[in-house]
């Protein structure tokens, strides 16, 4: 189960990581989010360095706009405190790993 991440807990939680973290920001209302939710699921599962938080962009909207987030689903892959890798909207499991670094393109 994913950790919900606010704007306060971002930068200790996301930034401080000592492993990697994927961010989903998502909404509610976004069909495509809960599609892709149990996707991202099994990637972390099969990934056990890997930690999965989600940021609900309707109400941390500063996060969104930190993160130049224009749509969404939007997957953020950060290590080291960086933005490492990126990926946009629903997609099958083996395009998101590829699109996110977590496998070999």
């Amino acid at each position: 189960m994913a950790d919900t991440i606010t704007t306060d807990t971002f930068d200790s939680e996301v930034l401080g990581s000592e492993g990697p973290v994927l961010v989903d920001f998502w909404a509610d209302w976004c069909g495509p989010c809960h599609a892709v939710a149990p996707v991202l699921d099994q990637i972390v599962e099969e990934h056990s360095d890997l930690r999965l938080v989600k940021v609900n962009i309707d109400e941390e909207q500063e996060l969104a706009r930190r993160y130049g987030v224009m749509s969404i689903p939007t997957m953020i892959l950060f290590e080291g405190g960086e933005p490492k890798a990126a990926a946009m909207g629903a997609q099958p499991k083996t395009m998101l790993e590829k699109s996110l670094g977590l496998v070999e393109a």
